[in-house]
């Protein structure tokens, strides 16, 4: 029989609230605040998030880095061939996770996935590190290899590929845009009586909000 353990820890929340007059109307614009209010408080990987797609079989979540917030969604650069790339190219339909727990706050995104223009991921190609850049070439992600030797092997040949030129960027490689449908901002509060915001948008851009109960 496999041992039972009840976890006990418990935080009581109570920094900041989460109403109505300070969130206004537009969940993108209200997350580009927290998210500064985030790196300026200066929490580290303040912009990474959980990625979770719909795959063949399961669903499958992993935590990737955001890259770009405008009035169009959520940015990130990936590896097309990659799983979660693929799992999108199947089902569109993804959800984002940003959990900071210093400010004891949370946001869900729920949305449809589409590839970025291609101008755009050169641009972010090209201001990427050249290791990195180099990382995109040699890498097959999520592709078994027999060993770490191996995955060193390659980027040592892609060097020297190369050496001495600008890298291009492959065209397995680029970002994914997830446009949001749906979002709720959730605020930790004494008692647990959270403040929790959703937001659902309307086929012409305008959003709905309304307060969930904690």
């Amino acid at each position: 029989m496999a041992a039972e353990r009840i976890v006990s820890a418990r935080t009581d929340y109570g920094k900041r609230t989460l109403g109505e007059a300070e969130a206004g109307m537009d969940p993108v614009q209200l997350f580009a605040a927290w998210l500064d209010e985030a790196e300026q408080s200066g929490l580290p990987d303040h912009n990474a998030m959980v990625l979770s797609t719909v795959g063949s079989v399961s669903l499958s979540s992993r935590v990737v880095l955001l890259r770009q917030v405008d009035e169009r969604g959520f940015s990130f650069f990936t590896n097309y061939n990659s799983r979660k790339a693929m799992d999108l190219e199947r089902d569109p339909r993804a959800t984002l996770l940003f959990y900071w727990p210093a400010l004891e706050r949370q946001v869900r995104v729920e949305g449809r996935a589409e590839l970025l223009p291609e101008d755009e991921s050169d641009a972010y190609f090209a201001s990427r590190p050249r290791e990195s850049q180099i990382g995109a070439w040699c890498s097959d992600q999520s592709r078994m290899v027999e060993n770490r030797e191996a995955i060193e092997e390659r980027f040592t040949r892609w060097s020297e590929r190369f050496a001495g030129m600008e890298v291009p960027r492959p065209e397995h490689w680029g970002g994914i845009l997830v446009r949001p449908v749906r979002m709720e901002l959730w605020q930790g509060r004494a008692n647990r009586l959270h403040d929790r915001l959703a937001y659902e948008r309307f086929g012409d851009g305008s959003w709905q909000r309304m307060r969930l109960q904690p």
